[in-house]
């Protein structure tokens, strides 16, 4: 049942490769770099945490250091895009976008600059650092802009790709990455696109759609296996661009008659918010949402605060019988 690349398949549920997203960032971006020379990287003192360190090794002239003044790493990014520079700004995402939104708004979104903002260390996967550093509105702020794409990548080699992808648009994107380590589920050959769903796991009728984003999609796959030993067939559907979403997702969900939405992030506005819009307009549908539940994260290890919230994969298991129950009335 299991849809991606072969070459992982064996490794997907029990040893994958581990990587954090933000790992992908930095390769990608060397990468976008190399093949043209307009990418430049700017960040707020958070080189290293961010992984443009790659790029700052690579390209010392193209990258610039704003020091902690997110809202300057904004503006200065916009100037850059507006003469035809194809800037990446990096910082945590609890400070970009979520202290410089007013400036991504006004100089970037407004003038329709082809600017990548790149939000790191999002969810409460960040762990120890704590609620104030564990970005869980980032999506909705960024999917409430006019003019930009959303981009959460599910593992490190989606978030190589996203950023080549986001290195060509032409438009203004918001990328989201994470800090943890976290399963690595495709591989180059894996088909990428911004706009366009990926199937990985496809069960036959299905009677559920689990659309997930980010690295939780590895704890879809892990519920959707659970599910079809108890006799309930699944698809898996990860859900890498959050703006614009793909119409394929309203033929799914009237497929299986029953969906769940899976992110690390709050569910209002988030995937959640997303899905539900397209859905309540296009196919009304029973909706289950895994996610944090109008909540602050706290300081632990990342894999404890998944499951403290309910997001794990026996959660998702939980939450797609609950929205079959819910079709059957």
């Amino acid at each position: 049942m299991l849809n991606i690349d072969a070459k992982l398949a064996a490794n997907v549920f029990e040893k994958p490769d581990m990587a954090s997203t933000r790992e992908g960032f930095g390769k990608g971006v060397v990468e976008a770099g190399k093949a043209d020379e307009r990418v430049v990287v700017l960040t707020a003192d958070l080189a290293e945490s961010t992984q443009a360190h790659h790029f700052q090794k690579a390209f010392p002239e193209r990258f610039i250091q704003v020091g902690v003044a997110e809202q300057n790493l904004a503006t200065v990014a916009a100037g850059m895009a507006n003469y035809g520079k194809i800037p990446f700004f990096t910082s945590y995402a609890a400070f970009s976008p979520g202290r410089n939104w007013e400036q991504i708004r006004t100089t970037i979104a407004l003038n329709d600059l082809h600017a990548i903002v790149c939000g790191m260390h999002a969810g409460v996967s960040v762990g120890p650092d704590g609620a104030t550093h564990q970005a869980l509105e980032d999506m909705a702020l960024m999917r409430a802009m006019p003019k930009f794409t959303v981009i959460s990548a599910c593992d490190s080699e989606e978030g190589r790709k996203a950023t080549l992808a986001a290195a060509k648009l032409g438009k203004p994107v918001y990328m989201r990455f994470g800090r943890e380590k976290s399963p690595i589920m495709t591989t180059a050959d894996t088909p990428f696109e911004i706009g366009k769903i990926g199937i990985f796991w496809k069960g036959e009728s299905p009677q559920v759609a689990i659309f997930s984003t980010g690295p939780l999609t590895h704890n879809a796959l892990l519920a959707a296996r659970e599910l079809e030993k108890e006799g309930i067939s699944v698809v898996v559907a990860n859900v890498h661009t959050l703006k614009p979403l793909d119409q394929e997702i309203v033929t799914i969900a009237k497929e299986a008659g029953a969906v769940v939405t899976v992110e690390e992030h709050q569910v209002h506005g988030g995937l959640g918010g997303a899905i539900a819009e397209l859905l309540a307009k296009e196919a009304p549908t029973p909706i289950e949402f895994v996610g944090m539940q109008d909540k602050f994260g706290q300081s632990g290890e990342a894999k404890e605060l998944i499951e403290h919230y309910e997001m794990g994969a026996s959660h998702i298991a939980v939450a797609a019988k609950r929205a079959i129950a819910r079709k059957a009335v």
